[in-house]
Order: C-alpha cells, then structure tokens, then sequence
C-alpha cells in the first residue's frame, strides 16, 4: 500500500535525511582561497582603468605645476567660472599660481566645480574615499555639477580594507562621522531604464593624483 504523502512532508522528510547524513565539505580550501584573482598591474594603470569604466576622469600630474595646466585646460573647456576651494592646503597651491577661486560659501547655489581633498583611492573597484573630517565636509563634493578630487600617490591603496586602514592610522580613536566612497558620477536608470549621469550629484568628477605638490 502507497504511503500518501504530501509535497510538503516529501521535502521535510529529503531534508531530515540530508541533516542526518554526513558529508565531506566540497569546498575545503574555500577560506584560504583569494577573494580577487592576483593584479599584476600597477595601482595608477588598474585605478585609471576602473576609474575610466564608471564614467570617470583620471589625470596624473608629477608636480603642482602640471596640475595647474591641467586644471587651466579643464576650466576652459568647460567654461568654469563659479570655482570653490575650502581646504587651506589646495587654497595655498591655487593661490601661488593666481587660479581663481572662491575661498567662502558665497553664491554657492551657482556653483560649477567643487575641490576637495580625499582621504584615499581605491585601485581594486577605481573609487574615491571621502569625509566629512575635511575642510571640504559634505557639500563640495556633492552640490557643483563637477568635483575634482586631489590625491597624493601615498593615499592610493589597492582595496577598502587598506583605505579603512589609512583611515584608522589618521585618526586614530577620533573616527569621521561621515565616511564614503565616490565611484564615478551618480547614476539612475530609474526613468523609463535611462542610463542618466548626475541625476543626483556631479555629472563629471576628476581625480588628480599628484606625485609632488610643490
């Protein structure tokens, strides 16, 4: 005599069966395995590259000056006028070379480029780690239609745990309250399954990465 059984009790019965039974783990090696496949490009050549593949600018500049005629270029080609620097440290580079900028908050709703530092760059995924520790702190980096991110070649780490270490060796117990990573501009594919840039922050962003400020 069939023994009636529903679909229900048929999968409890297969999956006391499975508990009961002892097997060897198919995957032994899983936690020693690496997370990343081995890079055995330079940290610049894959930031550049990731950086690029999500609608990113990146420019390497070996000194202050190289920076500056970048920055010249980019202000012409875009037309820039409404210009905004608040870390002292990039004020005092823009001021030796007189580029135009502005130093307060003033007519900020018109603002076209916001200049921030950055607390690292990420090569593995090409993004930008940021805070609100700053002189910059939230806005400059999210309200102008373009943000240009200035590193040094030491902040650029190869994945997020290194970023975060840089973060912890910084500040020690004094951890910013707002930390974030920028990977391109925004993006939204919301409306009608648009693909749209700078739906809701920088439609450009640019990473300088300097080997020498002077």
């Amino acid at each position: 005599m069939q023994e009636n059984i529903s679909s229900k009790e048929l999968m409890l019965k297969k999956i006391r069966k499975a508990l009961l039974e002892k097997r060897d783990n198919p995957y032994p090696n899983l936690e020693d395995t690496p997370l990343y496949t081995e890079n055995t490009e330079y940290p610049e050549v894959l930031f550049a590259e990731q950086l690029t593949a999500v609608s990113g600018n990146f420019i390497y500049c070996e000194n202050g000056i190289e920076f500056i005629e970048n920055i010249l270029q980019l202000a012409d080609r875009f037309n820039w006028r409404k210009i905004y620097c608040w870390e002292p440290e990039l004020q005092e580079l823009l001021t030796e070379y007189e580029f135009p900028f502005y130093k307060t908050d003033k007519d900020f709703d018109l603002a076209e480029v916001g200049i921030t530092l950055c607390e690292a760059l990420i090569a593995r995924n090409g993004s930008v780690m940021v805070s609100n520790q700053n002189a910059a702190g939230r806005r400059l980096s999210i309200f102008p239609h373009h943000h240009i991110v200035i590193a040094r070649t030491g902040q650029l780490v190869m994945d997020l745990k290194d970023a975060f270490k840089l973060i912890k060796d910084k500040y020690g117990s004094q951890i910013p309250s707002m930390i974030s990573t920028i990977t391109g501009p925004s993006r939204t594919a919301d409306i009608e399954k648009t693909l749209v840039l700078g739906a809701h922050g920088p439609k450009e962003l640019f990473v300088f990465l300097i080997e020498d400020f002077s």
